[in-house]
């Protein structure tokens, strides 16, 4: 089988609040809006935000499902982290410095930077 993973989406009960928390978390705006579905373009993957209570949907939110970003050092994963409501704590995993942070619609969502410096991506 050839797959790809270019997409994911987070089910978010308030739009404005959600793409508020994730274009300060990223630092950009957001790049596809809408009332029902708006997406944030990161070097190619598309995290989209879906209003899944406009669809009649139900959803149960946390850690049932753990979207993963890297950034380039530690550094910058500790200045992320300042502020938000940490759920599992900055930790040596492997190679990589590892935490959980809850986003604003009460979704895990997991941050990591490699140890030595020497690859990953910023946001």
């Amino acid at each position: 089988m050839n797959c790809s993973i270019r997409s994911l989406y987070l089910c978010v009960l308030n739009m404005d609040r959600a793409i508020s928390f994730y274009e300060k978390f990223f630092e950009r705006p957001v790049d596809e809006k809408s009332e029902l579905y708006s997406v944030f373009d990161i070097n190619g993957f598309r995290l989209g935000l879906f209003a899944f209570e406009k669809m009649n949907e139900h959803h149960i939110f946390g850690s049932n499902c753990l979207p993963s970003i890297e950034v380039d050092t530690p550094d910058i994963l500790k200045e992320k982290l300042k502020g938000l409501k940490i759920v599992f704590p900055l930790t040596p995993i492997g190679s990589n410095w590892v935490s959980e942070f809850e986003d604003s619609e009460g979704n895990h969502i997991e941050l990591t930077a490699p140890m030595n410096h020497a690859h990953g991506g910023n946001c």
